[in-house]
């Protein structure tokens, strides 16, 4: 995008820019660095490698607005996208805490609070490095409204749980919604986070989302992110992990919402002995564009990555997957795995695709590879040889091509109920 010289401040709330007007500059900024950050480097344009199939120069030429006094919601209101009902959870409706939704926890050893009510609620929120990956990320770091702070200290218990729900309402019509959420993790009883954003309207609205890990030696976790905002919605997320010695990490990526979609996951390995798994799945239909980009730094050696992002488009839908992995000098006896596969149910879906390896070491393992195709036509006849045709054996494949995924989480319960929301996402994917 254009690069934007900011003149000079006005009491905090904006930027007065030389002959040309900065996006979102009559919102309140909470930090007026990070916003003159995001001035500098502007709204992305086509001309940027990492936005070249995903136009968001809509973000630029639309004047959004803070939320405004969102209605009170129930427990009815957020049940049927509640996951885990026995988890601590931070409730947050248009980019702000719902405290009386919200439960909190401070026992066995793990410590759940709104943003900025911890502690440590800072520790990492707004770190620098995590404020310049992407100009959106510098932005969040600007108008950050609310979010949740988790600790998981080493005397947390196995399979414990936390929830994350952000919920848009028809009050974030025409806003922008930008919440954090901050994770340290010390426990090494394995541990689920999951983080979920969903609509109750059809309302048009923008959510700049940046979550960020901190995972200290031997911590294992457990990441599921589920993305099924408004059809009308902008989503832009960031994901940022850091991972030390000897931790695991194992993420499920499911994008459904928005009208356009973009998940950017950059984990970097700080010590040896790490493993980083990474699994998507993202379903379009209508004219949605649906964006993953994935990073994975191999700093440090004996390190392993694993991923694989599946995508099924229907329709006008578009797919992006845009996957790197970056081998180090010093990362030696890496190994490294990167697949994306994506199945087109009409002629007019697209997706762009583009598995990247740099590997600047030679002792390695490390492959990928991407594939595009329909569904399989011996596999079709198959399936109608043995008298199961039309609809139901295309619902058959294709929820089989999807399953492979979702059967990642390890959380029986969990799985279940995305296994359940993809069915009937596919269902309506199908004429």
């Amino acid at each position: 995008g254009a690069r934007l010289r900011v003149a000079h401040w006005r009491g905090g709330r904006g930027v007065t820019v030389a002959s040309e007007a900065v996006p979102f500059a009559d919102l309140e900024a909470r930090s007026p660095e990070a916003f003159a950050r995001f001035a500098a480097r502007g709204i992305p344009s086509s001309h940027d490698e990492e936005w070249r199939f995903t136009p968001v120069r809509h973000l630029a030429t639309t004047r959004f607005h803070a939320p405004r006094l969102s209605p009170r919601l129930t427990e009815a209101d957020i049940a049927p996208f509640v996951h885990d009902a026995t988890a601590a959870r931070v409730v947050i409706v248009d980019g702000r805490v719902d405290r009386a939704l919200s439960r909190v926890s401070h026992d066995g050893g793990v410590r759940v609070a709104p943003l900025p009510d911890g502690d440590d609620a800072i520790s990492c929120a707004g770190d620098s490095t995590t404020q310049d990956a992407t100009p959106f990320a510098a932005l969040n770091a600007a108008l950050w409204t609310g979010g949740a702070s988790i600790h998981l200290g080493e005397a947390a218990r196995p399979a414990t749980a936390i929830e994350v729900l952000h919920v848009a309402t028809a009050a974030s019509a025409g806003a922008v919604i930008t919440p954090r959420t901050v994770i340290y993790a010390a426990s090494a009883a394995p541990t689920c986070l999951i983080e979920s954003f969903v609509a109750l309207s059809d309302a048009a609205y923008f959510t700049n989302a940046v979550c960020e890990f901190v995972l200290d030696d031997g911590a294992q976790l457990e990441h599921v992110r589920i993305q099924r905002e408004s059809a009308a919605a902008t989503h832009i997320g960031l994901t940022t992990l850091h991972q030390a010695r000897r931790s695991h990490y194992r993420s499920f990526t499911l994008a459904l919402g928005g009208r356009l979609s973009s998940h950017d996951l950059r984990a970097r390995h700080a010590g040896e002995g790490v493993e980083t798994l990474l699994y998507g799945l993202y379903l379009g239909r209508g004219d949605q564009l649906l964006d993953n980009h994935t990073a994975i730094f191999h700093d440090q050696p004996n390190c392993n990555s694993w991923e694989v992002y599946k995508g099924v488009l229907g329709e006008r839908s578009r797919g992006v997957f845009n996957g790197k992995v970056i081998v180090q000098p010093a990362a030696q006896k890496t190994d490294a795995k990167q697949t994306n596969r994506n199945l087109l149910l009409s002629d007019e879906a697209k997706v762009h695709t583009k598995p990247q390896l740099e590997i600047f070491a030679d002792d390695v393992k490390c492959t990928h590879g991407a594939t595009v195709g329909k569904l399989n036509e011996q596999q079709r006849f198959y399936l109608q040889s043995r008298g199961i045709g039309g609809r139901t054996a295309e619902l058959m494949l294709i929820n089989a091509f999807a399953a492979e995924v979702v059967a990642e989480v390890t959380r029986p319960a969990l799985r279940e109920s995305l296994e359940a929301l993809v069915r009937a996402e596919l269902d309506g994917l199908i004429a």
